[in-house]
């Protein structure tokens, strides 16, 4: 489902995000009303801003990635 930039831009305002930080959450498949809900409020100082949430998962996706990238170059010189 594609959302409304009207969507994306209160996700933007509400989260303050940048652009940069909208373009990685949309690459990562993330949605708007993920983004606004995983806003920390104040009882929950354990929790990162969306910013911060998002380069998290983005870095762990990467690093997963290269992980099995790794894995299958090995694997092609074991056999």
């Amino acid at each position: 489902m594609a959302y409304s930039d009207a969507l994306w831009q209160e996700a933007k305002k509400k989260c303050r995000l940048n652009n940069e930080d909208i373009k990685i959450a949309k690459e990562l498949g993330l949605n708007p009303k993920s983004l606004i809900k995983n806003i920390p409020n104040k009882n929950q100082q354990w929790k990162a801003p969306v910013s911060v949430w998002i380069r998290e998962i983005q870095e762990e996706r990467q690093r997963k990635s290269l992980l099995k990238q790794k894995r299958k170059e090995s694997d092609k010189t074991e056999v």
